[in-house]
């Protein structure tokens, strides 16, 4: 297996887009793709909001086993550009402050879609993934493979996204989305960037530090 450290990891941070497939009630057994928003939880696992009514909820209820997979090909060369399959079940997650607050902070937009009330969040438990970083670079891990470190807190998490909404010197189109241990999730004019830092942030102190010299690399500082 030949892939660059920590850039699975990474990939499932840079795109805001994912192709789910689910197992098809009717045609019983067939595969059944869609495309459709999503974001990573604080465990780097896609979680994704959903109509009762849609098809793909329907098939997850009956079999939760999925794969979805995420590309992140900028230039539009597909077979050159990174991607990842991840396949594992999907699981039913209550609605908590927490997991609106995050999946809003990625998705403004999806607030419209929870005051209808039909809607609710699915996160994907991943068993393995497969990786692809173009010609040479691919290979399959584990979950555990992916990050061994403990996650940031909701609450720690919190805390970092006012600290960086409120320095002087952030950019005023860039948003901070999410933070991990790896590097710092960004809106910037409406599109989805991937900050990774030079090292993993082990503590809040080493957070802010990480979020501080991403706003130098941001203004040219």
């Amino acid at each position: 297996m030949n892939i660059p450290a920590d850039a699975p990891l990474h990939l499932l941070h840079q795109a805001s887009i994912g192709t789910l497939a689910t197992h098809a009630r009717q045609p019983q057994g067939f595969p059944y793709p869609t495309v459709l928003p999503f974001a990573p939880d604080a465990r780097h696992r896609p979680t994704i909001l959903v109509s009762r009514l849609a098809e793909h909820t329907r098939n997850l209820h009956l079999d939760p086993r999925a794969g979805f997979l995420i590309v992140h090909a900028p230039d539009g060369d597909v077979l050159n550009g990174q991607r990842i399959t991840l396949v594992g079940t999907f699981e039913h997650v209550e609605s908590t402050p927490p997991v609106i607050h995050r999946y809003l902070r990625y998705h403004p937009d999806a607030e419209r879609y929870l005051v209808l009330g039909d809607f609710s969040f699915w996160v994907m438990a991943v068993e393995r993934m497969r990786y692809i970083g173009g010609f040479g670079a691919m290979g399959w891990l584990t979950a555990d493979e992916l990050d061994p470190l403990g996650p940031v807190s909701f609450d720690e998490e919190e805390g970092l996204v006012e600290f960086f909404e409120r320095h002087p010197r952030r950019p005023q189109h860039v948003r901070l989305a999410g933070i991990d241990r790896y590097g710092a999730d960004l809106e910037m004019a409406g599109a989805r960037s991937r900050v990774p830092f030079e090292t993993p942030a082990l503590d809040d102190n080493a957070l802010c530090a990480a979020l501080e010299d991403c706003i130098e690399r941001l203004t040219g500082a």
